[in-house]
């Protein structure tokens, strides 16, 4: 062994690098040229540097054997991401999210018949049927469209289950409340078999969700009015249908839950016929009074009863119904058609009876046992199937009904008694359980699109009823002038847009069409509302899935895609080239005020943005809601009720907003009253001291405002025509109703502001160039009342007198507006003001010994009865009470939990009441966690209110009074006091 190959510590050197070099040398110059470039490329793992023959070391990490992204892609930008930027919370590819709120078919249904022929019908106005289904909750309106669908729809349907086939949302169908108005087109025939396009709305029988009601009223011509038999007609239905009489809307009646006047009530036929007898002339009253108050003349009344045919007998529930006249039918059917079914129907109602002997219907009873004529041939035959079905043996029960022409499948009987019903009243009823009765009811009784297009153009339209636009609306002129009415909007299933939903009222819409959208501020003084948009899309809306068409003409309804951005609430759609003064429809007119507010903030402050935009579409959602932005920086909500902020609150975390929000306890909108003159003569002069404004404030004579918001008295009137209603109606003098100058806060606002200077000592030319501004800053101050920012209701300003600077920039709109708003505001502090809160009615439904416990709740809630009744031929009695809607909240629990669960109630905004003490009242001392007494809360609200709107703890004199004001103030203050 070498001592030199080794170091002193025994490890390997190896030999001398001169050696080595030699011996390589050696060995090249034995190879061949060839041999060499092999030996140069054998090694494929080389790095690619060493490839060209280049010897110098490379380091490990230095070695390269790849090319860069910069060599293959020159152009390219490379961006290097910093680790931080992503939280470690975030996938780094992120998941996508459906929303799976909705329920959807996943494929187009199989139906009855082809879409292509429901869109030829379209061009046919006369076979057209566009209604809307009107009732109370649980009234039987979704089961009613579940057989419309039934029939319609060719699946695997279960017998025993309920579908809600229109109830799409999926907390409509946990609730068991359908929440969203929707729409269902379908073709349908009659009894002889003609086929009929039906537009049919299934609205919400809760009164919380009225907003959805009215906008379907707004695209219907006709109204199929449910009513449960047992329970008869609710206060909230009652208001539905004024509004249906003021829309000059045909109405047919259904009589609903025939069943459980067998079933539940376990009345006898005779007792029945009574019940429903009972039923219809009690709705016939209130259609009489409703009639009395909208002013219809007596021949365009309409009035309920089976033997004209408006009326139809059905149960939802077990899917049967019939009119006289289709009961009728199948008589004559059994009788090989031996008599005339019509005739014989109109012997089926009232006090006829039939005599077996004569074989004819007399009006005096033959024996004092006979039935009457409906009793004998309507309903025994309908108590005797339900008997039969639900008390005999299989076996039995088939010899039965084989007697009568019904044959069922053996596996039928092994079906429960609503299923076995269900079969046996399709084959006895025919097709759909007698649907072909409810077809003829609704052509022959409701008005197709064109004969109630002038009715329709007359209510909605706002322009020139004689001008070109509204001529081709009045003829539902598919060839003319579009004008397309937007009621409401319907999110897509990703809940990401929306498309609007919407009645075509003249011309032709198509896809593609470029059209105008004004808006609901739009006018033609002012066309800042107005977009142009370009349709995307034009589907025919089928509840759970929807059918592309390429047009639509005058007369339907029709779901439009791609123009929802410029759309708030309603909207009114042109085409972008009609150059006619075009003028909006009239924005839904509702006849409830959304009061329950609750404030709310997202948990994560960084999804502000997130929420902001959700609110957008809760905005666009339902019709009614509004959302507003505080002083205070608070977002609100407000809303008819409980369930109707517990649905946009649930809406705004899972479908428009995806997040957490913090929402504090609910509470309510108040507002600001007076109740006696002021107590001097109020005054404030401009920042420039050369203007001076004086003013005085009273309250209205009551029922004024509420007549301004119902619109019966407008503004925009000519002068003498406002004169004449003031001066009729309430005793107003000629000079003071002349001189009316505005209402406030809005054009409809329950404020009246007067012009009571005397020309002798104002110069009434340079008042009338200051009118817009004195009215602009009445109007700021009637939106945002002195006491909690609330807006003032019910008072009236009068303008005194204004000493007015000749220079017009003395007098601009920055110097009058502010001051005018000042003094509004002082007159009303020394008018004795009040606080004012909504109340609710409420219809509460329940047993006779529950009524105790009701007067008990009530009582603890500030609340009181109006009235209590029995409800005749059931054991319900029904309850009408007010109830401060401050008290409302938990009302319905606490009502169920003191009766054990059988008292049902509807609660809705009724009026406006004072508060009980005086707001201003500084001796008042509030106890924390203390209820304060009756006399002292209208101090405790307006302090809670300032509070959380981040204002002042109280009322500042200084802020709304001038110096010479308050001077005049004491001094008036010193002269009272040296009297006593």
């Amino acid at each position: 062994m070498e001592e030199n190959l080794y170091d002193e510590f025994g490890n390997y050197k190896g030999p001398d690098i001169d050696e080595d070099d030699e011996d390589d040398e050696e060995f090249l110059d034995g190879l061949d040229d060839e041999d060499k470039a092999k030996g140069d490329d054998a090694d494929g793992d080389e790095p690619m540097e060493e490839a060209k023959g280049d010897r110098t070391i490379v380091l490990h990490e230095d070695k390269k054997y790849y090319p860069d992204a910069e060599e293959i892609y020159g152009d390219a930008e490379a961006i290097v991401q910093m680790e931080d930027t992503q939280p470690l919370t975030d996938p780094i590819i992120t998941p996508v999210q459906s929303k799976n709120f909705d329920l959807l078919e996943k494929k187009m249904p199989d139906t009855t018949f082809d879409f292509n022929f429901l869109a030829a019908m379209m061009d046919k106005p006369n076979l057209v049927r566009n209604i809307m289904f009107l009732g109370a909750m649980h009234h039987g309106k979704t089961l009613f469209m579940d057989t419309l669908v039934l029939n319609t729809h060719e699946k695997d349907w279960k017998i025993n289950k309920e579908i809600k086939y229109t109830d799409n949302r999926m907390d409509e169908q946990e609730r068991k409340v359908t929440v969203k108005a929707k729409s269902m087109s379908l073709v349908l025939q009659d009894s002889k078999d003609k086929s009929y396009l039906f537009n049919v709305m299934d609205t919400p029988g809760h009164a919380n969700f009225v907003d959805e009601v009215i906008a379907s009223m707004a695209m219907a011509d006709g109204v199929v009015l449910f009513v449960d038999v047992v329970v008869g007609l609710t206060q909230h239905v009652e208001r539905m249908l004024k509004h249906a009489i003021q829309d000059k809307l045909g109405v047919v009646l259904v009589i609903n839950g025939m069943d459980r006047l067998v079933v539940e009530l376990k009345l006898p036929p005779t007792d029945a016929y009574h019940k429903l007898r009972y039923c219809i002339e009690d709705i016939n009253e209130t259609m009489e009074k409703l009639y009395d108050g909208a002013g219809v003349e007596v021949d365009m009344r309409t009035y309920f009863s089976p033997l004209k045919g408006n009326v139809l007998f059905a149960s939802c529930l077990f899917r049967m119904m019939f009119t006289l006249e289709s009961y009728a039918a199948i008589y004559a059917e059994t009788h090989d058609y031996g008599f005339d079914h019509t005739t014989f129907a109109k012997c089926l109602w009232g006090d006829l009876y039939f005599n077996p002997d004569t074989k004819k219907f007399q009006k005096q009873p033959p024996d004092s046992e006979a039935p009457r004529s409906f009793v004998q041939f309507v309903l025994e035959p309908i108590y005797k199937v339900f008997a039969h079905a639900i008390g005999e043996e299989k076996d039995d029960l088939a010899s039965t009904l084989a007697e009568v022409g019904i044959y069922l499948h053996k596996r039928d009987y092994e079906l429960d008694a609503r299923s076995l019903l269900r079969k046996i009243f399709v084959q006895f009823f025919g097709v759909g359980g007698g649907l072909c009765a409810f077809i003829d009811m609704a052509v022959r009784h409701l008005p197709n699109p064109k004969e109630n297009a002038v009715n329709k153009t007359e209510v909605l339209y706002s322009g020139d009823q004689e001008g070109a636009v509204a001529t081709d609306m009045r003829n539902l002129d598919h060839t003319g002038y579009l004008m397309v009415h937007a009621v409401k909007q319907i999110h897509r299933p990703d809940c990401n847009a929306f498309d609007v939903f919407a009645r075509v009222m003249s011309g032709t819409l198509f896809r593609g069409d470029r059209v105008k959208i004004l808006g609901e501020s739009y006018s033609l003084d002012d066309d800042e509302d107005m977009a142009i948009k370009e349709v995307q899309n034009l589907w025919i809306y089928e509840g759970r899935y929807r059918v592309e068409i390429s047009h639509v003409p005058a007369g339907n309804w029709v779901l439009i895609g791609g123009i929802e951005t410029s759309i708030k609430k309603t909207a009114t759609i042109t085409t972008a080239s009609n150059d006619e003064e075009v003028e909006i429809f009239r924005p839904l007119r509702f006849p409830t005020t959304p009061v329950i507010k609750v404030a709310i903030e997202p948990l994560q402050p960084a999804e502000l943005p997130k929420m902001v935009d959700g609110l957008r579409k809760i905005d666009k959602a339902y019709p009614i809601a509004r959302t507003k932005v505080e002083e205070s920086g608070e977002h609100v909500i407000l809303g008819t009720g409980e369930i109707f902020l517990d649905c946009i609150l649930h809406d705004l975390r899972r479908l428009y907003g995806d997040l957490e929000i913090k929402v504090a306890d609910p509470i309510v909108e108040f507002c600001e009253t007076v109740v006696e003159t002021s107590s001097l003569k109020c005054f404030a002069e401009t920042p420039n001291k050369k203007n001076k404004i004086y003013m005085v404030s009273e309250p209205l004579e009551k029922g004024l405002g509420e007549d301004i918001e119902k619109g019966k008295v407008s503004i925009d009137w000519e002068k003498r025509r406002v004169s004449d209603f003031f001066t009729k109606n309430y005793d107003w003098d000629l000079l003071a109703s002349r001189s009316i100058w505005a209402f406030g806060p809005e054009t409809n606002g329950p404020n009246v502001l007067v012009d009571d200077c005397l020309p002798t000592e104002v110069n009434k030319g340079l008042l009338a160039q200051s009118k817009d501004s004195l009215v602009q800053g009445f109007q700021w101050a009637t939106k945002e009342g002195p006491l909690c920012d609330e807006k003032i209701r019910s008072c009236k300003f009068k303008v005194l007198n204004a000493q007015l600077s000749d220079d017009p920039v003395m007098r601009g709109g920055g110097q009058i507006i502010p001051t005018a708003r000042r003094v509004a505001y002082s007159a009303f502090l020394l008018a004795t003001p009040r606080l004012m809160e909504p109340v609710m009615f409420s219809d509460i439904e329940c047993p006779a010994d529950c009524v105790a416990a009701i007067y008990n709740v009530l009582s603890r809630r500030r609340g009181h009865v109006v009235r209590d009744l029995p409800k005749p031929g059931s054991p319900m009695y029904t309850v009408h009470a007010y109830l401060p809607a401050m008290e409302s909240f938990g009302f319905e629990t606490d009502l169920r939990t003191h009766t054990s669960g059988q008292a049902m109630c509807q609660t809705m905004f009724d009026h406006w009441q004072h508060v009980p003490g005086d707001p201003l009242d500084r001796s008042i001392l509030l106890r924390p966690l203390e209820p304060a007494p009756a006399p002292h809360l209208a101090r405790e609200f307006m302090l809670k209110m300032r509070r959380r709107k981040g204002l002042s703890e109280d009322v500042s004199v200084h802020k709304f009074f001038d110096d010479p004001m308050l001077l005049e103030l004491a001094k008036q203050d010193a002269e009272l006091s040296s009297y006593f």
